[in-house]
This record gives structure tokens, C-alpha cells and sequence, in this order.
């Protein structure tokens, strides 16, 4: 199964490719989603496709900004064809200028995904960590860490807006509920 995980922004949107051989999105406990992890020598038997970053430029509008968000996020589809799309589901802002562009940009890519027919799956911050590294206010180091360390990778995914959404991916993989 493939899944892109999405860290949203109307600057940056992070996103991250991964091929897990888990069949199901979805099981009962997360030992036995670990249990069955450890089946890979070094890794939780994922593979990382691609990451990066969708980025838009200041200087245009804000319509024009989400219509390039929209396009790059399409093409990754269709290169990659996921089965699933995990974004993160932010619950509040520090402050009003930051969240209705960050709301824009994630409802371009809801939309987006909806045109594929892609099944969305939300987790929130404090979900991710907690799947990823067992406690749920780790540090963003911690987190990226054992990304690496999941994923096989030789170094620390980078920039942090594609390794938050490598992170959002791999909980979906592992099947944890929604937030």
C-alpha cells in the first residue's frame, strides 16, 4: 500500500511517499501493529518513496498560490498513485494569520484528494508523536529520529515541514485511529 502524508501550508506543504506492506489501514491494538513491524531487520518493513516540499511563492495571490498547491499535489499522485492520503489536523493556532492560510491550503488538498477518490485519514500532533516515538510530547529531534530510523533512511528526513509529513504517513500506515 502507498500512502503521501501532508503537512499543510500555503508557503510550504510537506509531503512525504511511503510503501508499507501492511494490507489494512486499520488493527485492533498498536502492539499488535508493532509486533508485526518488527518483522524488517532495521526497519518497520517500510519504504520511502520520496519527500520533499510544494512550495509557493510570496509574491502571488493567494488564489494562485493554492492553484499551484493543487497542480504539484496532483502530479505526485499521479506519479505515486497512493491508495491513502494522511494529513494533519491542526485544532488551534497561536494566532488567526497562520490558520486560515494553513485551512486554505488543507482544503485545496482535501478537494484535491476527493477528485482522485484518495480515502483521507486525519491525526493530529500529538497523535503522530505518540505513535512514532511511544510519548506524545517528544521532542521534534526524537520524532525525526526514529523516522529515520522506520524508514531505514542513512540521515534525518529535512526540511522539517517533509519530515512531519513522513511522520503523518507512517501513523496512518500503522493503523491508529483518527483524531
Amino acid at each position: 500500500m502507498i500512502i503521501i502524508g501532508i503537512d499543510p501550508g500555503i508557503a510550504t506543504t510537506g509531503y512525504g511517499v511511503i510503501e508499507t506492506p501492511f494490507l489494512k489501514l486499520r488493527t485492533k491494538t498498536i502492539k499488535s501493529k508493532m509486533k508485526k513491524a518488527k518483522v524488517a531487520k532495521n526497519t518497520a518493513g517500510f519504504s520511502c518513496l520520496s519527500y520533499g516540499l510544494i512550495k509557493t511563492t510570496p509574491s502571488f495571490t493567494t488564489a494562485e498560490r493554492l492553484y499551484k498547491l493543487s497542480r504539484e499535489l496532483t502530479k505526485l499522485i499521479n506519479k505515486y498513485k497512493p491508495e491513502a492520503l494522511a494529513i494533519e489536523n491542526v485544532y488551534f493556532f497561536k494566532n488567526l494569520k497562520t490558520a486560515m492560510p494553513v485551512s486554505q491550503a488543507k482544503g485545496v488538498i482535501l478537494l484535491t484528494a476527493a477528485k482522485k477518490k484518495i480515502p483521507v485519514f486525519e491525526f493530529a500532533p500529538l497523535q503522530v508523536k505518540m505513535v512514532i516515538t511511544g510519548y506524545g510530547r517528544a521532542e521534534k529531534r526524537q520524532v525525526q529520529e526514529m523516522i529515520r530510523i522506520l524508514l531505514g533512511l542513512d540521515k534525518i528526513p529535512s526540511p522539517d515541514d517533509a519530515a512531519d509529513a513522513l511522520g503523518i504517513a507512517i501513523c496512518c500506515a500503522l493503523g491508529i485511529k483518527q483524531a
